[in-house]
Protein backbone atom coordinates (compact mmCIF):
# COMPACT_ATOMS: atom_id res chain seq x y z
CA UNK A 1 0.00 0.00 0.00
CA UNK A 2 1.10 3.81 -0.50
CA UNK A 3 -0.21 7.03 -0.77
CA UNK A 4 -1.03 8.04 -4.24
CA UNK A 5 -3.26 11.50 -3.54
CA UNK A 6 -3.76 13.57 -0.65
CA UNK A 7 -5.34 17.28 -0.81
CA UNK A 8 -5.17 20.63 0.75
CA UNK A 9 -8.53 22.92 0.46
CA UNK A 10 -8.21 26.17 -1.32
CA UNK A 11 -10.53 29.05 -1.56
CA UNK A 12 -9.72 29.49 -5.05
CA UNK A 13 -8.88 26.61 -7.48
CA UNK A 14 -7.67 28.86 -9.92
CA UNK A 15 -5.49 30.87 -8.05
CA UNK A 16 -3.81 27.84 -6.16
CA UNK A 17 -3.11 26.23 -9.32
CA UNK A 18 -0.91 29.52 -10.39
CA UNK A 19 1.03 29.33 -6.71
CA UNK A 20 1.07 25.69 -6.61
CA UNK A 21 2.75 25.85 -10.04
CA UNK A 22 4.28 28.97 -11.18
CA UNK A 23 6.08 29.73 -7.16
CA UNK A 24 6.28 26.43 -5.68
CA UNK A 25 7.35 24.93 -9.09
CA UNK A 26 5.05 21.69 -9.29
CA UNK A 27 3.00 20.52 -11.99
CA UNK A 28 -0.51 20.17 -13.03
CA UNK A 29 -1.56 16.60 -13.27
CA UNK A 30 -5.10 16.81 -13.72
CA UNK A 31 -7.62 19.67 -14.24
CA UNK A 32 -11.15 17.75 -14.85
CA UNK A 33 -14.35 19.92 -14.96
CA UNK A 34 -16.34 18.48 -11.90
CA UNK A 35 -19.70 20.88 -11.67
CA UNK A 36 -18.47 24.42 -10.94
CA UNK A 37 -15.14 23.38 -9.43
CA UNK A 38 -12.62 21.01 -11.10
CA UNK A 39 -10.67 17.72 -10.04
CA UNK A 40 -7.44 19.96 -9.60
CA UNK A 41 -3.99 17.99 -8.97
CA UNK A 42 -0.19 18.83 -9.13
CA UNK A 43 2.60 16.52 -8.92
CA UNK A 44 6.41 17.32 -8.31
CA UNK A 45 8.29 17.40 -11.46
CA UNK A 46 10.84 15.23 -10.13
CA UNK A 47 8.23 12.44 -9.46
CA UNK A 48 5.42 13.32 -12.41
CA UNK A 49 3.72 9.30 -11.83
CA UNK A 50 4.32 9.90 -8.06
CA UNK A 51 2.15 11.73 -5.07
CA UNK A 52 -0.52 13.78 -6.17
CA UNK A 53 -2.08 17.23 -4.72
CA UNK A 54 -5.61 17.53 -4.83
CA UNK A 55 -6.04 21.55 -4.39
CA UNK A 56 -9.69 20.97 -3.06
CA UNK A 57 -12.43 23.59 -3.08
CA UNK A 58 -13.20 24.92 0.55
CA UNK A 59 -16.84 25.39 -0.32
CA UNK A 60 -18.34 23.47 2.17
CA UNK A 61 -18.67 25.12 5.70
CA UNK A 62 -16.85 22.03 8.00
CA UNK A 63 -13.92 22.37 5.24
CA UNK A 64 -13.71 26.03 5.77
CA UNK A 65 -14.12 25.70 9.66
CA UNK A 66 -11.16 23.00 9.10
CA UNK A 67 -9.16 24.62 7.34
CA UNK A 68 -9.10 27.97 9.28
CA UNK A 69 -8.81 26.19 12.22
CA UNK A 70 -5.20 24.92 11.40
CA UNK A 71 -4.35 28.18 9.95
CA UNK A 72 -4.99 30.26 13.34
CA UNK A 73 -3.55 27.16 15.34
CA UNK A 74 -0.66 27.27 13.09
CA UNK A 75 -0.75 24.07 12.21
CA UNK A 76 0.46 23.12 8.69
CA UNK A 77 -2.00 21.25 6.15
CA UNK A 78 0.84 20.03 4.01
CA UNK A 79 4.52 18.71 4.50
CA UNK A 80 7.02 18.84 1.28
CA UNK A 81 10.38 17.24 1.68
CA UNK A 82 13.47 19.16 0.32
CA UNK A 83 16.84 18.54 -0.28
CA UNK A 84 18.37 22.24 0.90
CA UNK A 85 15.92 23.57 2.94
CA UNK A 86 17.98 27.48 3.38
CA UNK A 87 18.01 27.55 -0.59
CA UNK A 88 14.63 26.86 -0.57
CA UNK A 89 13.37 28.98 1.58
CA UNK A 90 15.72 31.61 -0.32
CA UNK A 91 14.49 31.04 -3.98
CA UNK A 92 10.99 30.98 -2.21
CA UNK A 93 11.03 34.31 -0.77
CA UNK A 94 12.23 35.87 -4.00
CA UNK A 95 9.25 34.82 -5.27
CA UNK A 96 7.08 36.43 -2.75
CA UNK A 97 6.62 33.85 0.04
CA UNK A 98 5.52 34.68 3.00
CA UNK A 99 7.20 32.04 6.08
CA UNK A 100 5.48 32.23 9.38
CA UNK A 101 8.41 30.47 10.54
CA UNK A 102 11.72 30.46 9.37
CA UNK A 103 14.08 27.36 8.78
CA UNK A 104 14.58 26.01 12.71
CA UNK A 105 16.47 22.64 13.53
CA UNK A 106 13.95 19.82 15.81
CA UNK A 107 16.28 17.02 16.13
CA UNK A 108 17.45 15.18 12.95
CA UNK A 109 15.23 17.83 10.79
CA UNK A 110 15.04 21.52 9.82
CA UNK A 111 11.27 22.98 8.95
CA UNK A 112 10.03 25.94 8.00
CA UNK A 113 6.57 27.13 7.27
CA UNK A 114 4.63 29.60 4.82
CA UNK A 115 1.72 30.48 3.79
CA UNK A 116 0.23 29.75 0.54
CA UNK A 117 -1.44 32.22 -0.31
CA UNK A 118 -4.73 30.07 0.05
CA UNK A 119 -5.87 29.58 3.27
CA UNK A 120 -3.07 27.35 4.67
CA UNK A 121 0.61 27.04 5.76
CA UNK A 122 2.59 24.67 4.57
CA UNK A 123 5.63 23.00 6.18
CA UNK A 124 9.05 22.42 4.36
CA UNK A 125 11.22 19.61 5.79
CA UNK A 126 14.67 18.76 5.23
CA UNK A 127 15.82 15.08 6.92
Amino acid sequence: MRITLTGVFVRDQDEALRFYTETLGFVKKHDVPVGEFKWLTVVSPDDPDGTELLLEPNENPVAQAFQQGLFDQGIPAASFGVTDIRAECEKLQARGVAFTMEPTEMANVTIAVFDDTCGNLIQIVQT
